[in-house]
């Protein structure tokens, strides 16, 4: 990519060492975060720790999620190809990246302007064309574009927000970090109207944050 080193042989390293050896098994998972590169949506002065496993600072004080963390909630998503999503939490629009490699048609939500616009001049510039993007509390999910088939949030919540499990198709999975200083990565399907929930690992995320009145 002009203007930006080759980091193609470190982000094949992420995938091997981070990635294949910790357990992520999903081939079109490997494939879209082969495709992603990381090191666009990283502020300039962490260009060089892109592929490092860990979370990076972003803007607004947000982080942009280790790739190994990524990569599960991803392939906790079990997608198949054809779903609708919905991501709570668009932050450096990595996250989002991988999701629109891997499904026709993306939603990612953003209490934060300044987050929402710098991804979307991003994901723009690499040439995704099936997000919509909105600036709104993602507590409430965004019902105009709804149901959905999956639902991805990337901040912790102490309990999954209401609205997004309404939001939810029967039969669709909600992907979510869990709880407050002490974490847990769920994945929740929609079963007759209830939630079947899956603890999947400890985790640490950012909280989700709620408009004013909300």
């Amino acid at each position: 990519m002009d203007g930006f080193p080759d980091f193609s042989a470190a982000r094949l390293e992420m995938i091997e060492r981070h990635l294949r050896a910790r357990g992520i098994h999903s081939d079109p998972v490997i494939s879209a975060m082969e495709q992603v590169p990381r090191e666009r949506f990283v502020l300039a002065d962490s260009t060089n720790e892109s592929y490092a496993d860990r979370a990076l600072a972003i803007d607004c004080g947000q982080t942009i999620s280790q790739p190994y963390m990524v990569a599960l909630m991803t392939e906790a998503l079990n997608l198949s190809g054809g779903e609708h999503v919905l991501e709570v939490g668009t932050g450096s629009g990595y996250q989002t990246a991988v999701l629109a490699e891997l499904v026709p048609s993306v939603v990612t939500i953003e209490r934060h302007g300044e987050l929402s616009r710098s991804a979307q001049s991003v994901l723009a510039e690499l040439g995704y064309g099936n997000i919509r993007f909105v600036v709104g509390d993602g507590t409430r999910g965004f019902s105009e574009a709804a149901p959905y088939d999956r639902v991805l949030v990337t901040a912790a919540a102490a309990a999954s927000p209401p609205a997004l499990f309404d939001q939810l198709s029967e039969g669709g999975i909600l992907v979510a970090p869990l709880g407050g200083e002490t974490q847990t990565l769920c994945a929740i399907r929609k079963n007759s109207g209830r939630l079947e929930s899956r603890a999947l690992t400890a985790c640490r995320f950012v909280p989700l944050v709620a408009d004013e009145g909300a």
